[in-house]
């Protein structure tokens, strides 16, 4: 059992996580994805270089089946338990995850791990590149399989997420005016919040859902600097409680984050796929806020659909 045994920090430095490498009860993925437009490959970048010891976990592969075909959705309790055993994983594990932008796909790994009761997990702050740049050991080329071990189905926190037939029935409610409503926060770049940009995926609309508020992930992240190969490399690590506080202020405003902030409104990320969301849950999860659902299908879900509301705006 990891050293923080049932208190397992929601965010790791490198230093910490080296500090952890010899326990056998840690287990540490590398949960990397990248944008369907990306050149970039999962799978080939882990077998080039990742944290000793580490294994890939695809997303994607362990997501359940969705009636529009849409990716990394969250995955059945029998889904997540078999993937569990193939990692060697048990419920006494500690899970540690990262992923090579720093911090990006890493705290959606980590919301599943999580809203299916595994509060022994963290994410790696920084990822990949903050434990190269800390001089920590890498390994390369064929990952060795663990031994599997047993996991039983777990159970899922259902309020933890959100699907599309209760994103248009809180659409349907103003916040000024509504005391039940859910305040939805976008992830998304403002550009396409507004409709103003467009949207990656071909043929979706950008906009957003009636009445949520944009709240891009870059806003409870910093941009850190380091030294690769002669050039200088860049990766995100997640900003300080403080520095997270006032990015939901300015998003929200003081009173609706008071609201949020004291449990008397529940809070709603989504983002374009349901990857970015993971950040905005994260960042409020570590100021203490427990009444934070995700919108699973995200825009990509609400936008495929012709009697989804769209709101588009000329500025912020």
């Amino acid at each position: 059992m990891s050293i923080y045994g049932d208190n397992c920090p929601l965010v790791l430095t490198p230093q910490q996580l080296n500090d952890l490498r010899s326990d056998t009860g840690v287990a540490v993925l590398d949960a990397s994805w990248f944008m369907p437009n990306a050149p970039r490959n999962a799978k080939g970048e882990f077998a080039q270089k990742r944290i000793r010891g580490a294994q890939l976990l695809d997303l994607d592969h362990v997501a359940s089946p969705n009636e529009l075909g849409l990716k990394h959705m969250m995955p059945s309790p029998e889904a997540f338990a078999k993937a569990c055993e193939d990692f060697g994983i048990s419920p006494s594990s500690h899970v540690v995850i990262y992923d090579t932008h720093g911090v990006f796909s890493s705290p959606r790994a980590l919301f599943m791990f999580r809203t299916f009761g595994h509060n022994r997990s963290s994410i790696l702050n920084g990822g990949l590149p903050a434990w190269e740049a800390h001089g920590c050991p890498i390994d390369q080329g064929h990952a060795t399989a663990p031994s599997k071990s047993v996991y039983p189905p777990p159970k899922m926190n259902d309020r933890a997420i959100r699907d599309y037939l209760q994103m248009r029935q809180n659409a349907t409610l103003n916040p000024a005016g509504e005391s039940a409503a859910e305040i939805v926060v976008d992830a998304r770049p403002q550009g396409r919040f507004h409709g103003t940009d467009p949207e990656p995926r071909p043929g979706l609309s950008s906009g957003h859902i009636p009445h949520s508020r944009s709240l891009p992930f870059t806003a409870f992240l910093e941009t850190n600097n380091y030294e690769k190969d002669g050039t200088t490399a860049t990766y995100t690590t997640l900003r300080s409680p403080t520095g997270i506080y006032e990015s939901l202020q300015t998003a929200l405003g003081p009173e609706y984050t008071k609201e949020v902030m004291s449990g008397k409104r529940n809070i709603v990320a989504t983002c374009g796929s349901g990857m970015t969301a993971g950040v905005l849950w994260l960042g409020m999860k570590t100021l203490g806020v427990d009444n934070i659902g995700l919108y699973d299908e995200s825009w990509t879900g609400y936008a495929s659909r012709e009697e989804s509301p769209i709101e588009k705006t000329t500025q912020p």
